[in-house]
């Protein structure tokens, strides 16, 4: 069997298309469509089906897809064994949700990089769960450890999250001293419908329903509060990045979570991916004791 074919599979398997295959390949689509067919004769099972959704793994297709994926990682490891163990290089894609992703993922990839200069970092900021058998990404950061799949999933670090406001707003609107003083305050949060995880559902945890300013964006939620429009969890991380803001009641109302490091399981023979994957917990643990040590000075 032809390791080509074999990684021509991954790449339908992957987008569901055979002109998303080809861009990501710089071939054309006829030409996936003839590779796919010769790898279809060569082992005499279909391996897709065609719908109008696009390309969707037969029952054969699916079987085969474990092996192609272990046969993709062991040339990763053997490319990178003949490498030699110097400087990091070659293009890593992370997924992270956009609160990390946003305030702390760019200090941290900039030192690994200014370290490793032949190294380029994609960071694919979505506030969704990322689908790493689909190598949408290498890695991923999720805000809960997955339970199915292949997966290797590793402890990243610990992060703290407390009400905060503008000093602006809090100027102008009723004094907080306690949490029953809260119902007199307007909330910033996320979308009700579009938690795509229990654990960023933070209002409800501290008895606030849906909030009348919302979106499915840490950013676009940090940026409301910085506009005076209310109150709303906020990371500890984040803080520094928004002087304007200050913690509210945070010996009354306190919430610990957690980042975990994400990664196909077949990706623990690739050595350079696991050397990457030892920088980022090393500078994430680091960076993270930092910002949220400045956030507890601010107050």
């Amino acid at each position: 069997m032809d390791w080509d074919d074999l990684r021509i599979f991954l790449a339908v398997a992957r987008t569901e298309s055979l002109s998303a295959a080809g861009r990501g390949l710089k071939i054309d689509p006829a030409t996936v469509g003839r590779r796919i067919a010769r790898l279809e004769d060569a082992i005499g099972a279909r391996l897709f089906t065609k719908s109008p959704q696009g390309y969707g793994l037969t029952e054969e297709g699916t079987r085969l897809l474990s092996h192609a994926q272990r046969a993709e990682a062991a040339v990763e490891g053997a490319a990178e064994a003949l490498s030699g163990p110097e400087g990091l290089t070659g293009q890593i894609r992370i997924g992270a949700p956009d609160g990390c992703a946003n305030y702390l993922l760019p200090q941290v990839l900039a030192r690994i990089c200014d370290a490793n200069p032949g190294l380029e970092v994609q960071v694919v900021a979505l506030p969704r769960v990322f689908n790493l058998s689909k190598r949408e990404a290498d890695m991923a950061i999720g805000v809960s450890r997955p339970e199915a799949g292949r997966l290797t999933v590793q402890k990243l670090t610990d992060y703290h999250l407390h009400l905060a406001a503008s000093r602006a707003y809090l100027e102008r609107h009723p004094v907080i001293r306690g949490v029953g003083d809260l119902q007199a305050h307007r909330f910033v949060g996320y979308i009700p419908d579009m938690i795509f995880d229990k654990e960023l559902d933070y209002l409800s945890e501290i008895g606030v329903k849906a909030p009348p300013l919302a979106s499915n964006s840490v950013s676009v939620q940090l940026n409301f509060l910085r506009q005076a429009a209310g109150l709303g969890v906020v990371h500890d991380f984040a803080l520094p990045s928004a002087p304007e803001l200050t913690r509210v009641i945070p010996e009354l109302i306190s919430l610990k979570r957690a980042f975990w490091l994400i990664r196909h399981a077949d990706d623990g023979r690739v050595e350079r991916l696991n050397r990457f994957a030892g920088l980022l917990v090393a500078e994430v643990r680091a960076e993270m004791a930092r910002l949220e040590a400045c956030a507890q000075e601010a107050g």
